[in-house]
C-alpha cells in the first residue's frame, strides 16, 4: 500500500475528473422515442433533448409520468456537459482519509468542505456530495468504459439527513445502458431500470426505454 505521504489526492481525483465522458461542446442535443414501464403499465411517447438540456416529452398524457422521463433526461444529460476541473474546483482540496482495496477516499476541505469522494482505476466510484442542503451518497459498482472517458453503468443513489447523517430516503438501484450513436463517440442513454423499495417494503421497478435516438444538428 502506498505511503500516505506519496498519495497526491488532488492530482488523483483531478485525473479521475477529467476521465469521465463527456459531450462535445457542439453538441446540440437529440431526440427520439420513449417508452416508461412501471406495474404493469406502459407508455409511450417521444422525446427532444434540445441544446439547452430541457427535456420536451410528446404524446404521454400523464404528468406524472412526463415529469418523471424528463427528469431522467435532464439527470444523464447535466453530467454530461463539459466543464474543467478549475472552474469547478479550483477552490477545493482533496486529502487523504483512506486507501483499501475499494480505493483512495478522500474528503474535500475549501468551498466543498465535508464532501467525500473515492477513486479507483481513474474512476470515481464513490460521490457523497451537500446539494440544495441534503447529502447524496452514490456507490458505483460497474462503468463502462467507451474509449475517451468512463460512463457509470451500475450505481446506487440515497438521501442522508446532513443533520443527523441517517438516510431519509430510500436506496435506489440503477442499471443504465448507453449507445453510441452516429458512431462519432456520442454516447446516449438508451435504457434505465430503477428498483427501490417502497413503504408497503415491495420492491419496484421502473424502467426507462430510449430508442430510435438521432442527434439534432
Amino acid at each position: 500500500m502506498d505511503n500516505p505521504k506519496e498519495i497526491n489526492c488532488n492530482k488523483i481525483f483531478k485525473k479521475a475528473y477529467e476521465n469521465r465522458y463527456t459531450w462535445q461542446n457542439d453538441f446540440h442535443g437529440y431526440q427520439g422515442k420513449c417508452i416508461f414501464l412501471s406495474n404493469n403499465n406502459i407508455y409511450k411517447g417521444d422525446f427532444i433533448l434540445g441544446k439547452d438540456f430541457k427535456p420536451n416529452i410528446q404524446k404521454i398524457e400523464d404528468e406524472k409520468v412526463v415529469k418523471s422521463i424528463a427528469s431522467q433526461l435532464f439527470e444523464v444529460c447535466i453530467h454530461r456537459v463539459k466543464r474543467e476541473f478549475e472552474s469547478v474546483h479550483s477552490e477545493n482540496n482533496f486529502n487523504l482519509l483512506k486507501n483499501s482495496e475499494s480505493g483512495i477516499e478522500m474528503i474535500v476541505s475549501g468551498k466543498n468542505q465535508g464532501d467525500k469522494y473515492r477513486v479507483k482505476n481513474n474512476c470515481i466510484n464513490m460521490v457523497y456530495r451537500k446539494i440544495h442542503g441534503t447529502i447524496i451518497e452514490i456507490y458505483v459498482e460497474e462503468f463502462l468504459d467507451t474509449g475517451i472517458g468512463y460512463l457509470s453503468k451500475k450505481y446506487s443513489s440515497q438521501q442522508i439527513d446532513p443533520e443527523t447523517l441517517e438516510a431519509n430516503s430510500q436506496k435506489f438501484e440503477y442499471e443504465d445502458e448507453f449507445i453510441n450513436i452516429d458512431r462519432e463517440d456520442n454516447w446516449i442513454l438508451s435504457s434505465r431500470i430503477i428498483k427501490y423499495t417502497n413503504q408497503n417494503q415491495e420492491e419496484e421497478t421502473q424502467k426507462f426505454v430510449f430508442e430510435d435516438l438521432c442527434l439534432l444538428r
